[in-house]
């Protein structure tokens, strides 16, 4: 677009007050209290400016606006927030913000001693305190007379894109007073900061559901290793890593987003699940999808499609970005030219998912956008990285005939072009030497490798250097510099004619745009198309590489012979240990001792991940649960940067458990309570536990604390798990203990009496360890005899066995597949069963 391309019936004039906007603060490193992140730590490359407007009201009702200006979209959302705006900074975490914007108001300037170097910001705002602390980005103020609910619509009314949802999004966000506040403020920011101007319906603006996706805090993020490995940035062993075989940027993005937000909508789940099936299941359609696919590799269509909406109002008619215009115009030629295979390939689906798709990447103004295209460029010009390739592509993008004086300025620049490569042959004939060119940003240089060259450069050769192993050099002839008002070098003419093609080509090439701007809609479709299929293919590729198989939601999760995801790349086949898991209304708090249970921890929260984002999983089997959050206390590090000790920061991070699950959350927790002494962390780690009992969430429950199993064995819906331990003869390489990693019910004497068998393996005398023995057993008999004779004991068992009898009604009456005979008997054995523990209890 032109720079003169104004907001037509802006809200506001484009000139900027000269109080409006101060300079931004960047927030500073400062003690802080003891309140954990909220969202996925894990980091994106920045790229949005984000808006937030918060209420004074009871409710904290808080909106967002988010731009992020390379691709055009444009996210509002509204929430009411806890007082720790958990969700409110978890959004913040998904949309990756360069720059936050909030009202003057929230922010003021205090003085400080000239030691601190003048000023820094101070607010009174909690949300902005918050803010500082968790990102490390500027903040900047905007006039709180910016903040304009009739502006936003107004904005948002003229930029949304003309599709099928512009409708379903102003309705939906004309009632949401603090969204468009922060829309009115982040648009007004980019006309007078960042100098950017958006056509009139060019931006894909969507009203996003705070509501629609499981939350997943910073801690569970890292400690999961959902985009990001924990000891090394470049390392992919992550669920990321591990899960993205995307070709295309867009479907990239939509694959992180869908990890550190997986959807809780069954039916959304069930129809990707769907998609993945049928690629997984049919060959052809997976191979013809991959090559389509393969055709768009590492392209942004998103970008591609911003740079049509909008222009930066400096350098317009210069050669460099005449030259950028052009080969992003290239670029959306091979962009719609792929659409009719990708849409070949997606014919005849059965899966819902993939229909829509096709229809998306069979829209027809796509065709129509092809023949513009096709029809202004030529078909040999092809977008290329560098080099003079991609110089040769720029400059005969456009077909000629459509501008004379285009054709007259190529013609020159062929004819100088001509003079270059005769000028290379002349001194490589004169000097005995292998010459070749190589065209850099300045023009063109003369090369030579190293072993070709022996001694020195003849005279007459300047700027010499060496890169890549070659020399790279000029010479007077071929030089930039203009020696004469009447005389050029060969490199000069070449560049003033390469200049003036462009910038006619520019011209040509913005026309066009203003054209195809008219039908924006449609290339956002394709790209949001494109974006799903590909990560579809990549949860297809990784199933059938891995030989997952597709989860089901019945509310109960249960999983047969499950396998940690992110373990099985890095181990050897067949040292993976698969485990099974069962939680349910009846069994939601486990309490999972011995070693490596961290690790099942983790394995049940990444399958969980994986099942809610729509791909198939590691395991013979898989029934899931759709969870509002899930929450992990996993790590037991200090947190440096908030002078944190291991306890403290355990206990900030139990506090923001506490204060956000609910019966729908799934919750990790390993080890609590091990930070401080013994007795305490006893207490601490059972009080705990019994809140999150009482909130019936689905919690596992990883503990050292034997004395837990006994304290928390009276509740109804608590059961005890450990990792099996396998006794064998003493070497020297081995205690005489093998852990098989293997969950099983029920607590463990080996876990129990470790000491004494470790003991027993070191040689101690005989009449030691036998007296230790009797004294460890006489107690725990005499321990196991008060319970069983116990009333409280017998309650609680009958309390459990009524508990568990109802969850497999209801999952039979819900779910059952079986024959009615086989149904009959399995209800029999219900109540034989059920039967048999009110008898002995009553």
């Amino acid at each position: 677009m032109s720079e003169q391309t104004q907001f037509t019936g802006a809200p506001f004039s484009s000139s900027r007050p000269a109080t409006s906007m101060s300079r931004p603060w960047t927030a500073q490193s400062r003690p802080a209290t003891g309140r954990p992140q909220t969202a996925a730590s894990s980091r994106h490359e920045a790229s949005y400016v984000v808006a937030v407007l918060e209420g004074r009201g009871v409710a904290r009702e808080v909106g967002i606006a988010a731009l992020e200006k390379d691709t055009g979209r444009v996210s509002l959302i509204q929430l009411a927030d806890s007082p720790t705006y958990i969700k409110t900074l978890h959004q913040l975490h998904l949309h990756s913000p360069s720059l936050i914007l909030v009202p003057d108001t929230f922010l003021a300037m205090s003085d400080v001693s000239l030691a601190s170097g003048g000023k820094k910001p101070c607010t009174t705002s909690v949300l902005v305190q918050c803010m500082m602390e968790e990102f490390d980005v500027p903040i900047e103020p905007v006039m709180r007379k910016y903040w304009n609910e009739t502006a936003g619509l107004d904005f948002i009314t003229q930029l949304t894109v003309e599709d099928d949802e512009k409708a379903a999004t102003i309705l939906t966000a004309s009632t949401k007073y603090y969204a468009l506040s922060a829309a009115s403020a982040l648009f007004k920011h980019a006309e007078s900061r960042l100098n950017i101007r958006f056509a009139s319906a060019s931006l894909l603006i969507r009203f996003g559901k705070a509501d629609g996706t499981m939350m997943i805090d910073p801690e569970t993020s890292r400690n999961l290793e959902l985009v990001g490995n924990m000891s090394s940035k470049k390392s992919t062993h992550s669920l990321f890593g591990l899960m993205n075989h995307t070709y295309t940027a867009m479907g990239a993005r939509l694959l992180r987003v869908n990890l550190l937000a997986p959807i809780t909508v069954q039916g959304s789940i069930e129809a990707r699940l769907d998609a993945v099936e049928e690629l997984v299941q049919n060959e052809d359609r997976f191979n013809e999808v991959k090559n389509g696919l393969k055709a768009l590799n590492k392209m942004d269509f998103d970008k591609l499609i911003c740079s049509l909406a909008a222009s930066e109002a400096r350098e317009s008619n210069t050669a460099k970005p005449a030259a950028v215009r052009v080969s992003q115009m290239l670029s959306l030629r091979n962009m719609v030219k792929t659409m009719p295979i990708l849409s070949r390939a997606l014919g005849g689906c059965r899966s819902q998912l993939l229909i829509i798709i096709a229809e998306m990447v069979s829209d027809e103004r796509l065709a129509k956008i092809e023949k513009l295209v096709t029809d202004s460029l030529n078909e040999a010009a092809t977008p290329a990285k560098a080099g003079l390739g991609a110089l040769n592509a720029r400059v005969y993008a456009v077909k000629a005939n459509c501008n004379r004086l285009l054709d007259v300025a190529r013609e020159t620049y062929k004819e100088n072009l001509g003079d270059i490569f005769t000028l290379n042959r002349d001194l490589s004939e004169r000097h005995n030497l292998p010459l070749s060119l190589v065209y850099q940003d300045t023009g063109f240089v003369f090369a030579l490798k190293k072993n070709e060259l022996e001694g020195e450069l003849p005279k007459g050769f300047v700027n010499v250097t060496m890169q890549k192993g070659r020399w790279l050099f000029s010479s007077i002839e071929l030089a930039t510099v203009v020696t004469s008002l009447s005389q050029k070098k060969r490199n000069a003419r070449m560049k003033d004619a390469l200049d003036e093609s462009l910038i006619l080509s520019n011209k040509i090439i913005q026309d066009l745009a203003t054209e195809i701007v008219t039908d924006i809609g449609a290339l956002y479709k394709a790209s949001e198309a494109v974006a799903i299929l590909d990560m579809l293919w990549s949860f297809a590729h990784i199933s059938i590489l891995r030989n997952y198989v597709r989860p089901e939601f019945t509310g109960t999760l249960a999983i047969k012979a499950g396998r940690h995801p992110i373990l099985e790349t890095v181990q050897s086949a067949g040292t993976l240990v698969p485990n099974d898991v069962y939680c349910s209304d009846a069994a939601s708090f486990q309490i999972v001792q011995g070693p490596k249970s961290s690790t099942y921890l983790r394995q049940i929260g990444l399958l969980t991940v994986m099942a809610m984002c729509g791909c198939f999983v590691p395991a013979e089997y898989g029934s899931f649960r759709l969870h509002d959050a899930l929450l992990t206390r996993l790590s037991n590090d200090d947190d440096m940067e908030k002078s944190l000790s291991t306890f403290a920061n355990e206990m900030a991070s139990c506090a923001m458990i506490l204060g956000t699950a609910t019966a729908d959350s799934l919750v990790l927790m390993d080890e609590v309570g091990r930070g401080t002494s013994p007795r305490e962390g006893m207490g601490v780690a059972h009080a705990i536990a019994e809140e999150l009992i009482r909130m019936n969430s689905y919690v596992f429950f990883a503990t050292h604390f034997t004395d837990l199993t006994v304290t928390l064995s009276h509740k109804p819906s608590v059961v005890n798990l450990h990792l099996a331990v396998q006794r064998t003869r003493r070497s020297k390489a081995n205690v005489g203990l093998t852990f098989q990693y293997k969950i099983v019910d029920g607590t463990s004497d080996d876990i129990k009496h470790y000491g004494l068998e470790l003991a027993r393996l070191a040689d101690l005398p005989d009449d030691v360890l036998d007296e230790g023995r009797r004294i460890a057993e006489g107690l725990q008999d005499l321990q196991e005899r008060q319970e069983q004779g116990s009333q409280t004991n017998k309650v609680a068992i009958r309390r459990k066995a009524l508990l568990r009898l109802r969850t497999q009604l209801t999952q039979a009456f819900q779910h059952s597949t079986l024959p009615d005979e086989e149904l009959a008997a399995y209800l029999g054995r219900i109540q034989k069963d059920i039967t048999q523990v009110l008898r002995a209890t009553l």
